[in-house]
């Protein structure tokens, strides 16, 4: 029978390793979204240039948000065993890259697209270059739209990761996954509890980077 006391001793017991694959955890989710940035947020910007394209880009994008993390998983294996990356922490980066695309291209794509023309017209009358306009002006109008995205992609990443343990790419999914095979309640309410609190921290901190980032007359 389960109790919080027998998870808080098993917690206790097993501290090490739960803080190993907290580590291991946040470091899948990290560098995926550091990609999905690099990825998403020119792409975004520039999808603000070609109406047409960025209608087919979304909808590429909603597309691969849609599959199941399963699903997804298992397309990996064997195009990546082509490589002998069948399984473990390149199939999981990549498809979490993918999962992050939709909301990082698209709140990207919608914080450019929705800057006042009155602002830009002005920006362009002070003799600002294009790009000059989209350092200086648009990025830090958008930023709070732009990092809202980030944020999503973010907590959406640290609940697929724990999936990902499936495919041996380690993390938390590991607590659950043994815990599910063993019947143990304790490693399962392990694994989720610290997951949840990875995600709080994750969001809590780009909140914070979010509010240092943006103007304080936009905030």
């Amino acid at each position: 029978m389960f109790t919080i006391s027998q998870l808080f001793n098993y917690i206790q017991s097993d501290l090490g390793n739960i803080i190993t694959y907290t580590i291991e955890h946040a470091q899948l989710v990290g560098l995926a979204i550091l990609i999905a940035i690099i990825i998403g947020v020119p792409l975004g910007i520039y999808l603000t240039t070609n109406e047409e394209l960025a209608e087919t880009i979304l909808q590429i994008a909603s597309i691969f948000i849609t599959i199941p993390s399963i699903a997804l998983f298992g397309i990996m294996i064997p195009i990546l065993s082509n490589i002998g990356q069948g399984i473990g922490f390149l199939p999981a980066l990549i498809a979490l890259v993918l999962y992050s695309q939709l909301p990082i291209i698209r709140n990207t794509y919608t914080a450019i697209n929705n800057v006042d023309p009155n602002i830009r017209d002005a920006a362009k009358g002070i003799g600002m270059t294009n790009f000059q306009r989209l350092i200086k002006v648009e990025i830090p109008i958008g930023m709070p739209l732009i990092m809202a995205g980030v944020r999503t992609a973010t907590v959406l990443n640290i609940g697929i990761g724990a999936i990902a343990a499936f495919i041996g790419s380690g993390g938390l999914g590991v607590l659950i996954n043994s815990g599910i095979s063993r019947g143990n309640t304790n490693m399962v309410m392990t694994g989720a509890i610290f997951v949840s609190i990875l995600a709080l921290i994750a969001d809590f901190l780009l909140k914070w980077i979010q509010k240092k980032a943006t103007p304080k007359g936009i905030q």
